[in-house]
């Protein structure tokens, strides 16, 4: 039998491939151990377990008894509807219908819309109620909605801005067909409201986050608002603004906000240019009471500027009296500060209820 030779020099670097083998494996075992969590600082929108503007925007006042006396009397006022400002139920569904193959948005009234692209139907902060109140007085509609809540389309997507009764209604997110198929966009706290109506698919976001579907991302952006639904739960959801990214093109819903001479520029850095953003530019009369959560028409196309918008659409106002401005100012002023701000007539939108028009496409 062979004896096996023993070499001194081996043993040494045996045994150094054994220490290094064991360093590295107290290493890894090292960083295999949990380290203790490390808490981490509050976005400056959270605080308190409630939500908040940021950068804040001053509000010198709370709204008082002259505010809430004048929206609940509004309800009784009569409203002269000029001839051009709402196309029959008739004749938006037979133009939604001419259009059925193409890449549309159809304006139902406030910041309700139907966004159809690539075969995909996304339905925006829903309104058909005839008041925007849970109790059936207060300020009430004075247009029907351009597509009534029965002859909608099959909805894929809810994209929800905040939670105000103008914005979120609670009876057509009941009556709402195959909940258990309908994708649900909200921001942080409000995905239990839709949860608790029968809704399975919800993606509750904060600002800055974002979530893919059908080929589409929809990302969660800063507004400038504030959320609410009764005397005790103001600010306890958060609100935003959405920018919804698409093969065919870039497309910015802001739901409801005020002006921000910092946030929309941020907005427009990250995610510009935009193809068509439909932006509020109604019910900005309460700064009178000492309030500022809405923009004027003037802010809505500085906004439109600064997130680099090849096209706007006003939103959010002919639909219901919520604030002191005369109902047909905002356009007009719209049309103004468009023309101002080099904008053609063809890229400052200003539908009728009930319009369907294609989408600006890349």
């Amino acid at each position: 039998m062979k004896h096996l030779r023993i070499d001194s020099g081996s043993n040494k670097k045996t045994a150094i491939r054994y220490l290094l083998c064991v360093w590295v494996s107290l290493l890894f075992m090292q960083a295999c151990v949990a380290s203790p969590p490390v808490e981490m600082e509050p976005p400056p929108h959270h605080v308190e377990g409630v939500f908040q503007n940021y950068p804040l925007v001053e509000n010198s006042a709370k709204l008082g008894f002259g505010f809430y006396w004048k929206r609940f009397t509004s309800s009784f006022k009569s409203i002269a509807i000029p001839d051009d400002h709402q196309l029959s139920t008739k004749e938006s569904l037979a133009q939604y219908e001419r259009l059925k193959d193409e890449n549309t948005v159809t304006w139902i009234g406030q910041s309700t819309l139907l966004i159809k692209i690539n075969g995909i139907t996304i339905l925006t902060d829903p309104f058909f109620a005839q008041y925007a109140s849970p109790i059936g007085i207060g300020p009430r509609r004075f247009v029907n909605p351009g597509i009534p809540a029965e002859a909608l389309p099959e909805i894929d997507i809810l994209l929800v801005s905040h939670n105000h009764y103008d914005h979120l209604d609670e009876a057509l997110i009941d009556m709402l067909p195959d909940k258990q198929a309908i994708q649900v966009m909200v921001p942080l706290k409000l995905g239990d409201f839709f949860e608790q109506r029968g809704y399975r698919h919800i993606h509750e976001l904060d600002w800055n986050e974002s979530v893919s579907i059908g080929g589409m991302v929809f990302s969660a952006l800063p507004a400038v608002h504030y959320s609410g639904r009764g005397l005790t739960d103001k600010n306890s959801t958060l609100w935003c603004s959405w920018a919804i990214s698409t093969p065919v093109g870039q497309y910015y819903f802001i739901g409801d906000s005020a002006y921000s001479p910092s946030l929309f520029k941020e907005v427009g850095e990250k995610f510009s240019p935009f193809d068509l953003a439909m932006i509020t530019i109604g019910t900005y009369g309460n700064r009178k009471y000492g309030v500022n959560n809405h923009m004027t028409p003037e802010e809505a196309v500085m906004v439109g500027r600064e997130i680099n918008a090849k096209a706007l659409m006003g939103i959010h106002w002919g639909t219901i009296d919520l604030s002191d401005e005369a109902p047909w100012e905002p356009p007009k002023r719209f049309r103004d500060a468009a023309t101002k701000a080099d904008y053609s007539s063809d890229a400052a939108w200003l539908l009728k209820i009930g319009e369907t028009r294609k989408l600006p496409q890349r």
